[in-house]
């Protein structure tokens, strides 16, 4: 194998598919990435041989082509420190040392037999899903997040796919909180499935290359994976197994005070109290009060720990409906103001003891509830 590509290249493309390696596994070659040399392009693959697999192709200069695995951290650490100049890579005949080249640095990093690397799956299913890139990173920015961490319900550590009707919603709960993204697609498919939120936290900064194109998505026709492809990059998943609880219930269907406020102002008082809400289980209190007359309505922020201090914001707000009282866990919310794609954003509350609800004014296809933290007022 010989072969040349630009530094920037296969620095890019290193560090997209690194994100598969798992930080920990028995199966040493799982820590390496496939490079794959033919026609006028490498292709750089990685997986964790059990939920993920990463292939990015760059364009490179093929004068023999060939493949390899090599230490996927080494390489990337090595490149990543080159300069924008010209890498030369060269394989010898039946040898598994690597030798490289760039400027004035010359590497030579042992790789091992290609032909021990994890399969990467060929997803072959119905006709793929097209769906505009900007559009669906920003779904999953607004729902990934929501995704439950911890494997005691495995269903609730993935992202639910519900194809209906022209539309796909996307939804994720942690059994604390709750976030639906609904967009409209050019597809009449009926179908659904559960995406792990890991796959997707990848899949999201893949899409960031390719906000202009479209990703084609793809299930196989045993409904145990998806592949999202967007032209140079394509992400492959194990759907995860299970039945996703019915969230629809749980989005509460009226409200008795609706509180509008600015996200930025919300945002920066919020992480002001969860300065003091670390010391107090994270608890965050607003309290949202009608205006009267001239005077307008108000949103108070407050957060106490006993032992240390408190502190209160307060903020103009447009406020319908009755005095209301609630609490959240600070990061719940500062985690939900992130994704939230408008100048404004509704809190819509019923008792201290029910879901809130929080919405972008001006765009109804994001939802987000959350439960409240139990208080004494």
């Amino acid at each position: 194998m010989r072969l040349s590509c630009q530094q920037e290249d296969l620095h890019r493309g290193l560090s997209a598919v690194s994100r598969a390696i798992p930080a920990r596994s028995t199966l040493p070659i799982t820590q390496h990435v496939l490079l794959e040399a033919e026609g006028d392009s490498i292709t750089l693959s990685a997986t964790d041989a059990e939920t993920i697999a990463i292939t990015y192709r760059i364009t490179a200069s093929i004068d023999e082509p060939g493949s390899i695995t090599m230490p996927s951290r080494l390489l990337a650490d090595f490149v990543g420190t080159l300069p924008h100049e010209l890498i030369n890579m060269t394989l010898a005949e039946r040898s598994r040392q690597v030798s490289l080249s760039c400027a004035r640095n010359t590497a030579s990093i042992g790789g091992m037999d290609p032909d021990d690397f994890p399969p990467i799956p060929s997803v072959q299913g119905a006709d793929a899903i097209n769906i505009d890139a900007a559009r669906l990173r920003a779904a999953i920015a607004q729902t990934v997040f929501a995704a439950a961490t911890d494997d005691s319900r495995p269903v609730l550590t993935g992202v639910h796919f519900q194809f209906k009707d022209g539309t796909l919603r996307l939804a994720a709960a942690d059994g604390f909180r709750l976030s639906v993204h609904t967009m409209e697609i050019d597809s009449q498919v009926d179908r659904a499935a559960i995406v792990p939120a890991r796959a997707l936290g990848e899949l999201g900064r893949l899409l960031v290359e390719a906000s202009e194109g479209q990703v084609a998505i793809t299930f196989n026709l045993a409904g145990t994976q998806v592949q999202f492809d967007v032209g140079h990059a394509r992400l492959i998943a194990n759907l995860i197994q299970g039945s996703f609880p019915n969230y629809d219930q749980l989005i509460p269907a009226n409200y008795n005070t609706r509180t509008e406020v600015a996200v930025a102002e919300f945002m920066r008082e919020t992480r002001i109290a969860s300065i003091f809400a670390r010391d107090g289980s994270g608890i965050v209190r607003i309290i949202g009060t009608p205006g009267e007359g001239s005077t307008p309505g108000r949103l108070v922020i407050t957060a106490r720990a006993d032992e240390v201090g408190d502190n209160e914001g307060i903020m103009d707000a447009l406020v319908e409906g009755a005095e209301s009282k609630i609490a959240f866990n600070g990061r719940y919310l500062t985690d939900v103001l992130n994704v939230i794609d408008t100048d404004r954003v509704a809190i819509e509350t019923t008792s201290p003891s029910s879901p809130g609800v929080l919405r972008p004014v001006g765009n109804d296809r994001f939802v987000h509830v959350v439960m409240p933290m139990f208080v004494q007022w």
